[in-house]
């Protein structure tokens, strides 16, 4: 079983997939385990199941995510936010208002994956909204 930053990470991934394609989340997920048994040259690896929940969850809340995300990215469209950004936001948001992972490690696994994924500039944006978002979860 992958470590969980590694299961946010597929699901960084195949939203990311998602949100240029606009295909059917299966047909991205087969792609995405595809690519990766051709990567590696082995048989397609086990399916991630936390990764696909967080993937899939994200998708069937896509606009509830995506309000969320407008209301609380002062200044920013979301159609305007780099694709890498705004799919942070959703996997972490969805991680959220959905299981019972604590607020805190959601937000410090999301900053992990813009520092690999998008860079130190993202990281004041990302914390700003999902600190944000967190706030109103709770309250």
């Amino acid at each position: 079983m992958p470590s969980r930053f590694k299961s946010r990470q597929q699901a960084l991934q195949t939203l990311f997939l998602w949100d240029v394609r606009r295909q059917p989340i299966d047909d991205i997920l087969r792609d995405f385990y595809g690519s990766l048994a051709l990567e590696e040259g082995e048989p397609e690896p086990m399916k991630d199941h936390f990764g696909e929940e967080l993937a899939r969850g994200a998708i069937r809340q896509i606009g509830t995510l995506d309000d969320l995300i407008a209301h609380h990215s002062q200044h920013w469209r979301i159609e305007r936010m780099p694709v890498v950004d705004r799919n942070i936001l959703r996997v972490a948001i969805y991680e959220m208002k959905n299981l019972p992972t604590p607020s805190a490690v959601v937000i410090d696994q999301a900053l992990e994956l813009a520092r690999r994924f998008a860079g130190e500039e993202s990281i004041p944006f990302l914390n700003g909204v999902l600190d944000a978002v967190s706030r109103s979860l709770r309250g």
